[in-house]
């Protein structure tokens, strides 16, 4: 199969699973509030300026300012992040040689962010609830589809290759990242990272999940770009 080919069934797929998922949405079959969305990223301990921070105008006879590069040993955790219409859920750091591999994900992530939603909700528990994560292989394993199946979870579907269409990568990570500053050990950084994300007014977040559908509706317009 061709490049071109390639890219023509990736929009197909981008375009018949926003779709999908717009019907339910405004039939009222599923409910924005319903929906929790997460995934993982690295944050580094120590903050630099972005690519577009570091532009600067420069006279023809003037060199360009030095911007500061991210060293491959600096120091960085992974964390996962899952939040929903009424902000953040649960909130993971993954300690340092630990990989997140289904076991891990189910035991770390997927159980403690089910038993947070069974205290929040204890009339409802996970009545309704529906699990919005991307195509990452710990998200689509056998034994967290099996899990969630066990617990009563719909699994939203994610399109392929689209951090376009996931409110974690679009939104959540890169505002997240903008804002931390540079901390000297795992404690102070999960520290920041925690009390930023609780920080985010609500709205923040419903203006988030509303933006996700006008991306929807974009992908469909646009066929698939």
């Amino acid at each position: 199969m061709d490049t071109l080919s390639v890219d023509r069934t990736k929009q197909k797929k981008r375009i018949e699973i926003c779709e999908e998922n717009l019907a339910k949405l405004e039939s009222g079959q599923w409910r924005l509030c319903d929906i929790i969305t997460g995934d993982e990223s690295w944050i580094y301990h120590r903050s630099i300026g972005s690519k577009e921070s570091n532009k600067a105008w420069c006279s023809s006879d003037e060199g360009p300012p030095t911007a500061v590069r991210r060293s491959q040993y600096d120091e960085k955790n992974m964390f996962v992040i899952f939040f929903r219409t009424t902000g953040v859920e649960y909130i993971h750091m993954v300690e340092r040689g630990d990989t997140i591999s289904s076991a891990y994900y189910k035991k770390n992530c997927l159980e403690p962010l089910f038993n947070n939603i069974k205290q929040r909700r204890p009339k409802s528990g996970l009545h309704a609830i529906k699990m919005h994560h991307d195509n990452a292989r710990p998200h689509q394993t056998n034994e967290t589809r099996e899990f969630l199946q066990e617990q009563g979870i719909m699994v939203m579907r994610h399109p392929p290759y689209s951090p376009d269409l996931a409110p974690s990568d679009f939104w959540l990570f890169g505002y997240l990242k903008r804002q931390l500053g540079t901390y000297s050990d795992l404690k102070s950084l999960k520290k920041a990272v925690t009390k930023m994300i609780h920080e985010i007014p609500q709205d923040e977040f419903r203006k988030t999940f509303n933006k996700w559908i006008e991306r929807m509706k974009l992908c469909i317009t646009n066929k698939g770009e």
